[in-house]
């Protein structure tokens, strides 16, 4: 286990840095309601007095009620300021125009809703010069477990080398509220969804994978593949002279 005590100091002194430089106002970033938004949120507020946490609810009735109430608590509990922007007439609007021209699939349109609040994010940092932060850990980036250029674009992520694992003992360790360390993880994109049904394998097992390279045959292959499929997330865009470039 970390030493959570030099962790959060650490990682308190990385986002100052990042600010001091950038010369930002303060940070803007998605709170969601789930265990990696609540950490980012955190560590941020300590770092930084003007933190915005935004609560998108988009369609989803979790969005609308225990997400929402989580996000709520975080923010409540560590003094964190927040607004509330509803993405679901947005959603519907997009793929209404959309849907006119070409067909959209299910998994398209459930990646609608984090590439809008992604925008959002970058709508009102923007105008107030507020850095965007990442909420996304180490376990998701190795799966591939999120959507390019929707919750896997930001200005800076103090919790990307974290495991899901680590993770929950951060939050324990700042006494978050237990609901969201308790609560099955989810990105809240479609009714029932959770994050290890949809990969069909547990974070538990990702983890256990990542630090020994252990696991059952049925659950690394699940893993393996997810991470040779996803790899174009962890890669910056192929251009025109890739091979030249080492970008295969």
């Amino acid at each position: 286990m970390r030493n959570y005590v030099i962790e959060l100091k650490n990682r308190v002194n990385f986002i100052k840095e990042i600010l001091n430089k950038s010369k930002a106002s303060g940070i803007i970033y998605g709170n969601s309601g789930g265990k990696d938004s609540a950490l980012v949120g955190i560590l941020c507020k300590m770092a930084c007095e003007n933190t915005l946490g935004v609560i998108m609810p988009c369609e989803s009735k979790r969005n609308f009620g225990e997400d929402m109430e989580d996000g709520l608590k975080v923010a409540d509990q560590f003094n964190i300021d927040y607004i509330t922007v509803d993405l679901t007439n947005t959603k519907k609007a997009l793929l209404s125009s959309v849907e006119e021209i070409s067909n959209v699939t299910d998994t398209a349109k459930a990646n609608i809703a984090p590439r809008l609040r992604m925008t959002t994010l970058y709508s009102i940092g923007q105008s107030k010069n507020y850095l965007v932060a990442g909420t996304g850990n180490k376990s998701e980036v190795y799966m591939g477990y999120y959507t390019k250029w929707g919750d896997g674009a930001y200005d800076f992520n103090p919790i990307a080398d974290l495991t899901v694992t680590e993770t929950y003992e951060f939050l324990r360790f700042l006494n978050a509220p237990e609901s969201i360390i308790q609560k099955a993880p989810s990105a809240g994109l479609f009714e029932g969804q959770t994050d290890e049904k949809e990969m069909g394998v547990s974070y538990s097992e990702i983890d256990e994978y990542i630090n020994t390279s252990n696991g059952t045959p049925e659950a690394i292959t699940k893993i393996k593949n997810a991470h040779e499929k996803t790899e174009h997330k962890r890669r910056l865009p192929l251009t025109y002279n890739a091979i030249n470039d080492e970008q295969f």
